[in-house]
């Protein structure tokens, strides 16, 4: 038995630097042994200062909770004995453990010596999967209780139970996995290399594992699922009955039933409709459950196709288990993606043969080792890698340029989601694996009944993201760099040192292909030269210093560019054909299979980039638009040059045309049409006229609890300069912000004015003791910032343009969403300003039948981020007064649900928003 003995350490501190003068408020120890928690320790410190407002806020200690307690030096003796002879453990260490060796040091102790485990880089490496690792995320997703986050005798218990399960289930591991994971575990930066070495020593053997194998590589064990329906399966129709059953506390909403009965009928008639579905009346489970119910009764399949990861997920896991209750049969549900969605096995398993370079590179392959052990998908999507790790994923990715063998065929997790979709009652899969379909008899969707699009206004961009190019400066340069010539001593010197030893390419054929990639880099780098010049020419006294531009705006040498892509057509065909020669060898080392490998995977890199550039730049087409964007503080690094469709109708028309007619084809969304373009939407995905929009409405009372403000006393737009516009936005956000308490939303349309008006208000310091999360501001993807957003009780997420829909926050989690400035798209971005060109060349007005349409579109969107059930309060703010006094003001109002709309000073804004607060 393992005698080891471990201490928990959590603190709660005064900020984040004990050099600066941060100091200890509270700390607790917990002791572990033979794997049971047998000691605890909690104390709080008197950190002989003030505790800023946001501590107490996060912490919820006070001042006052730490008058009458002692200072650490009256508690040191006791603190440093306990450390003695242990392992310290805590999430981030970095953190805890410079604090406490700061404060043993000022209390005349020596530092503490010994081994570290952090439970950060732990839970990281056993739980690849999980969204974050802030100890409250990831101890609410395994299950382990956290009474009160942020306060150091809670927080140590839990991280006591994270790690004790973490290492649990480290132990749990296959034999292969644990020797993999303990030949990598020395580069890890805690002492982590210690229980691997513990855990391999104890199991010695994999046999008697239940787990598949390819290459020696454990994978979960998979099995398809029978593929018989039912017998004697009657549809059901009694869905308010079931429901009621189903849900004790079911509230009845009969808009959510007339949709059922509608999707009913198209699946049955095989008809086309266009469904606007309002937030709030149970839109998943109006559309899934008569499809499977129309699956199993007719043993055809249905498709639904949806735009984000997280609906995708909710219909699998959640959604599917609640159907298959009122159903009350087995359903079938299967994921669906795109090919480069999965690993590719043989690719990971030589990885796995060579020398990692970083501790990212490390660190990520250890999770791939431990993921390929729980995952039933096999998508790379699910590993939540670091940035660096993210260029290790997209290494082991399936590309279509690679035929696997039979034998990887059938560990391949691509074959093995087209398997499991043949046996489904429903598949599920995105908008850009179906737009990328050809639907003919022999395809994968061939015995589809039936196609749903959920999120159906995201089509378009789908479509336009499928079929975009993009050329960024940068990642040519560090293809380049990883290739390298015979002296740059990389990829190609090795593979030079291969062919010699090998014999399987000569020596003059190598040299050539030194050539061509010399010229090619060589032009490469002129013609960066000639773009940046310019570009730099055409913004020359712009106050912008991130600039875009049409590339037909810019005079540039086409042949030149064509001379390029010659160059490298030439170095693709003969690289190529050396590889043939060296993938012939029968006997190679493995080093030298490696770097085969290598070669292959930037040959095909290249080969993609070389249909990007000819696209862009030789061959463009008639129907699509080419810009480039670049920072004039960084040329020609932040040079990067992309590729759009004008339309898309075509391209889903394609896809739709064997189905029309033949198949029901039902379109869905909560923001379909917008009133002054009804059809603005269906139009772009080529739906005929004759199929009409119909709405389904949440009840009358469901927005009962909001209110919109139009702030009258905002300086006009567009007759101030962006800097007094600024401070007035920054004024009115503070008043805001202090008269709600937080729980704000700021949703601007230019990055470049988030920052300025976030840099005015931290300016002011009126809004100290709040946490301001800013999108390209702060660290952190997306939903990291929403997470962070939700975690204070007094915070404003400031963000642009992916912060106006698709974002969920229920409840008092956001109390107001504060518009800055309607959302039109920039007249001078370079793809508005092409689609406008060609709209106006038809005879059409481009602002109203585009620009104006889409801002409204958009508008709605931020709306439906503040009401989410009928339970929901908030408050809708407007600071762009053309919303008033423009006459088209009018198209955005009447966009939004029927609410209460209050035009008034900011003054009398802020006494109402308190009124309406002290009345609720």
């Amino acid at each position: 038995m393992n005698t080891q003995k471990y201490v928990v350490v959590d603190i709660e501190t005064t900020g984040h630097s004990p050099a600066k003068g941060d100091r200890i408020i509270q700390i607790a120890i917990i002791t572990i042994q033979n794997d049971e928690i047998i000691d605890t320790y909690s104390e709080f410190i008197n950190p002989e200062r003030k505790i800023p407002a946001f501590i107490q806020d996060l912490t919820n200690i006070a001042d006052a909770d730490v008058a009458d307690a002692k200072p650490f030096a009256a508690h040191a003796a006791e603190i440093f004995e306990k450390l003695q002879g242990a392992i310290f453990v805590a999430h981030n260490t970095n953190f805890d453990l410079p604090f406490l060796q700061a404060e043993l040091i000022r209390s005349g102790l020596p530092k503490w010596h010994g081994l570290t485990m952090d439970t950060v880089e732990m839970a990281r490496l056993m739980y690849p999967t999980a969204f974050s690792y802030k100890l409250q995320d990831i101890t609410s997703e395994l299950g382990i209780p956290l009474e009160s986050a942020h306060r150091a005798d809670d927080d140590a218990l839990a991280t006591a139970h994270l790690f004790l399960q973490a290492k649990a289930d480290m132990g749990s591991l296959p034999y292969d996995t644990l020797t993999q994971l303990h030949k990598r575990s020395f580069q890890l930066k805690s002492d982590l290399s210690r229980l691997f070495f513990e855990l391999t020593q104890q199991k010695r053997s994999a046999q008697g594992d239940d787990f598949d194998r390819f290459n020696g590589l454990p994978l979960k064990r998979r099995k398809l699922e029978a593929g018989e329906s039912p017998a004697g399966y009657t549809a059901m129709f009694d869905w308010e009955e079931r429901l009621e059953t189903a849900f004790p506390q079911f509230e009845r909403r009969q808009s959510q039933f007339d949709m059922m009965a509608s999707i009913q009928k198209a699946l049955a008639g095989r008809e086309e409709r266009v469904i606007e579905a309002s937030t709030g009346m149970g839109k998943t489970i109006a559309y899934l459950l008569p499809a499977v119910n129309h699956a199993i009764e007719t043993g055809k399949q249905v498709l639904i196709s949806t735009y984000t990861t997280h609906l995708q997920d909710q219909l699998v896991q959640k959604e599917g288990k609640i159907v298959e209750q009122l159903i009350g049969a087995p359903v079938r549900i299967a994921l669906v993606k795109g090919l480069s969605h999965y690993i590719d096995l043989s690719r990971f398993a030589e990885l796995l043969q060579g020398e990692d370079e970083s501790y990212d590179e490390t660190f990520t392959i250890m999770q791939v080792l431990i993921w390929l052990t729980s995952t039933e998908t096999g998508d790379l999507n699910e590993v939540n890698a670091s940035s660096g790790g993210q260029f290790v994923l997209d290494k082991i990715r399936r590309s279509h340029l690679r035929r696997l063998s039979r034998d990887e065929k059938v560990y391949d997790f691509y074959e093995y989601a087209l398997e499991r979709s043949k046996q489904a009652h429903v598949i599920v899969t995105n908008h850009s694996f179906l737009l990328n379909q050809r639907l003919s008899n022999s395809s994968v969707l061939a015995d589809v009944d039936a196609f749903i699009w959920d999120e159906a206004h995201q089509v378009v961009q789908a479509a336009v993201s499928q079929h975009e190019k993009t050329f960024v400066y940068t990642q040519w340069k560090y293809v380049f760099g990883q290739l390298g010539t015979f002296d740059d001593q990389q990829l190609f010197a090795q593979l030079y040192k291969t062919a010699e030893k090998t014999g399987f390419s000569t020596v003059p054929e190598l040299l050539k292909l030194e050539s061509l990639f010399i010229k090619f880099v060589s032009l490469f780098d002129e013609l960066a030269s000639m773009l940046t010049a310019e570009f730099l020419a055409k913004f020359r006294g712009s106050r912008h210093k991130k600039c875009a531009s049409l590339l037909s705006e810019l005079p540039y040498d086409k042949a030149r560019f064509m001379d390029m892509l010659r160059f490298l057509n030439e170095w693709i065909d003969l690289s190529q054909l050396v590889l043939q020669k060296a993938e012939r060898l029968t006997e190679t080392s493995i080093q030298d299979k490696l770097v085969i490998a290598d070669w292959r995977y930037w040959t095909e890199e290249l080969m993609v980039k070389a249909v990007e550039f000819s696209e862009i730049f030789v061959f463009p087409l008639e129907d699509e638009v080419s810009w480039i964007e670049g920072d004039l503080r960084s040329l020609p690094t932040s040079l990067s040059l992309y590729k759009q469709p004008f339309e898309v109708t075509s391209i889903i028309q394609k896809v739709m045309a064997p189905v029309r007619g033949n198949k029901a084809l039902i379109w869905l969304s909560g923001t379909m049409s917008v009133p002054s373009n009804e059809r603005f939407i269906v139009s772009q995905l080529g739906i005929p006229n004759h199929v009409p929009i119909t709405k389904f409405e949440p009840p009358k009372e469901f927005y009962r609890g909001a209110r919109v403000f139009i702030v009258e006393d905002m300086p006009d737009i567009q007759q101030v300069s962006q800097s007094d516009y600024i401070e007035a936005v920054a004024d009115a956000v503070i008043q805001t912000v202090l008269v709600t308490e937080g729980r704000c939303f700021v949703l601007f349309t230019s990055q470049d004015m988030l920052r300025k008006t976030v840099d005015l208000i931290q300016d002011t310091g009126l809004l100290d003791e709040y946490m301001l999360f800013a999108q390209g501001i702060s660290s952190g993807s997306r939903m990291r910032l929403l997470k962070s957003f939700q975690r204070f009780q007094k915070s404003v997420l400031f963000g642009t343009n992916s912060f106006w829909e698709g974002v969920d926050v229920p409840g008092d989690a956001l109390r107001a969403v504060v518009v800055v400035r309607l959302p039109f798209t920039s007249p001078d971005e370079p793809i508005f300003k092409a689609r406008s060109e060609v709209i106006a060349k038809e005879g059409v007005n481009p602002f109203l039948h585009y620009a104006l349409p889409e801002a409204v579109l958009r508008l709605r969107q931020g709306f439906g981020r503040l009401i989410r059930s009928k339970n929901d309060q908030g408050l809708f703010i407007v600071l762009d007064r053309r919303i008033e006094t423009k006459s088209y003001g009018v198209e955005f109002l009447n966009a939004l649900p029927k609410v209460k709309v209050s035009k008034v000073s900011l003054e009398k804004m802020v006494t109402d928003i308190e009124d309406w607060y002290n009345k609720q």
